[in-house]
């Protein structure tokens, strides 16, 4: 991740929405544990079972920051966020609009906020920042999550060249490849899985992944079922043996 830097391929798996409901958390566990997953992020805004935190502070994932703007409520008081949130004192869900009418002094709060929050949750500081709904590609939340980026000395996920040009124009370590995404059908299926693991470049890839079981919570979603489907791929055991058969380095945000 860091220019100029010589490396084979390594690859950090990353599943989102840890927190998102019970079973995302209990999927994503089990996809470090059995699977090829190896990072996650936090929602620090949802509401999370003591154990399942438990069980994620001593696992061996690394754990990031899923900085929310677009799912919920605040973890700030919503009267110093107004720009933020609707009538209800609940994020915009859409994240182009929301990152539009965002004002940045209030956007700075929030997230400061948020990053504050998982380190009491965690006691530890992420090993990176990336955003729910990829509400960090549009300004001006990028150049904050950057700057929040920056302070702590940590990695960030970029989704594109033009995020990923303006994290390392600061210095800043992020992946060289990114694939992943959410639509109608499961992303990381076992055979899209496998496809992807054989055609990896050199450098540093990030995964963005979505396992998880579907509850009742979810239900809500877009994106529910499946996340089961990504979870059995993410699992199978024909793509474990395709990493090492291919020499790929599995890694986390923090050890790269």
């Amino acid at each position: 991740m860091t220019p100029g830097a010589k490396v084979a391929k390594v690859l950090i798996v990353n599943a989102d929405d840890f927190g998102l409901t019970a079973g995302v958390s209990r999927g994503i566990l089990e996809a470090g544990g059995r699977g090829i997953v190896t990072s996650t992020t936090l929602l620090v805004n949802r509401d999370i079972a003591p154990a399942q935190i438990e069980e994620l502070q001593a696992s061996a994932l690394g754990v990031g920051v899923h900085l929310n703007l677009t799912l919920g409520v605040p973890v700030s008081d919503p009267r110093r966020v107004p720009s933020l949130v609707d009538a209800e004192g609940r994020f915009i869900r859409d994240a182009r609009d929301a990152a539009a009418r965002a004002k940045p002094e209030e956007a700075r709060i929030e997230l400061g906020t948020q990053i504050d929050a998982f380190r009491k949750i965690m006691g530890r500081f992420p090993t990176h920042l990336d955003t729910h709904h990829h509400v960090g590609r549009h300004d001006p939340i990028l150049d904050l999550v950057l700057d929040f980026a920056r302070a702590l000395k940590v990695a960030v996920r970029s989704q594109d060249a033009t995020v990923r040009t303006a994290a390392r124009k600061l210095g800043l370590r992020t992946p060289d490849h990114f694939m992943g995404e959410s639509g109608p059908e499961a992303y990381w299926s076992r055979e899209r899985t496998l496809e992807q693991l054989a055609a990896l470049p050199a450098g540093v890839s990030e995964f963005m992944t979505h396992p998880g079981y579907f509850d009742d919570e979810l239900a809500y979603s877009r994106y529910g079922r499946q996340r089961e489907t990504e979870l059995a791929g993410l699992t199978d055991g024909d793509a474990r043996r395709a990493v090492e058969r291919l020499g790929i380095r599995l890694a986390h945000f923090g050890q790269c």
